[in-house]
């Protein structure tokens, strides 16, 4: 069969910068092997499946991650790709699609900045001990060490945050499942910057993380009282995301290009 495969590049404006995503259109649910053997064959970060969902009245299209080496519970990129899919290619007059996911409904709607809007559920983070995997990997020790979906490591500042290293021998002998290690710090020139690390994945640095603002937004609300913030993800490609705390949803905003359109003989 033949498939229109979509290359986005989510919360840039550069088109060699940012988090890229594959997101291909499906009629219907293939076999999940073929999902995630797809996902591998596109070597990006995730690559989303869209399938259309008529019968739905909540939502427009069914969504699904895959990374290549599993299927995710949210990925906040590749919902940003696959908004942008629908809403500047296959349904441009749209201004908001809605999708059903592992996560529920996700709303995302273009913005007057020509920008995309998500609202994603908010993960406020605990305190948590930080496992002797992660501390023996880390060449760097955090200041403090909180855990929700993902781990959440904050430093001093910027200049400690960029040069943080993981010895990967180390760092790959503890399993997260869907979670990662967001490692975190006030900003220079933004609110608040971040990166992102997971353990025994095929790309150990994820470029920009949508889905760690989920988390990183009500921390950054309980330390500094504010409900709107400007952050970076500080990766080699960097991505930059406006985020705000609304009760239980974070709404993260950004830009998001097409890089290429191919078609797939899947």
């Amino acid at each position: 069969m033949n498939l229109t495969c979509y290359r986005i590049h989510a919360f840039t404006q550069d088109p060699f910068g940012g988090n890229p995503a594959c997101v291909i259109p499906m009629v219907s649910w293939p076999e999940d092997a073929w999902m995630l053997q797809m996902a591998r064959e596109m070597a990006v970060a995730e690559t989303a499946y869209i399938v259309p969902t008529p019968d739905d009245p909540e939502a427009q299209f069914h969504l699904r991650w895959f990374t290549p080496d599993i299927e995710m519970d949210l990925c906040g990129h590749a919902t940003l790709a696959s908004a942008h899919t629908v809403l500047h290619h296959l349904t441009p007059q749209a201004t908001e699609v809605r999708f059903s996911s592992a996560s529920g409904i996700l709303i995302v709607r273009k913005t007057d900045d020509g920008r995309l809007e998500m609202d994603l559920p908010s993960r406020p983070p605990e305190r948590a001990p930080l496992p002797e995997p992660i501390a023996n990997a880390l060449n760097h020790a955090p200041l403090e060490v909180l855990k929700a979906r993902d781990y959440v490591l904050v430093y001093p500042d910027q200049a400690t945050l960029d040069d943080i290293t993981i010895d990967r021998a180390e760092f790959d002998q503890i399993n997260l499942g869907h979670g990662g290690v967001i490692v975190t710090a006030a900003g220079d020139d933004v609110d608040f910057v971040s990166r992102f690390f997971t353990p025994q994945a095929t790309i150990l640095e994820d470029p920009v993380t949508g889905s760690a603002h989920c988390t990183l937004v009500p921390y950054w609300n309980t330390r500094t009282g504010m409900m709107e913030f400007e952050a970076e993800q500080r990766s080699a490609r960097r991505g930059q995301l406006h985020c705000t705390l609304a009760g239980d949803r974070v709404l993260v905003r950004g830009h998001s290009l097409t890089f290429s359109t191919s078609v797939l003989n899947g």
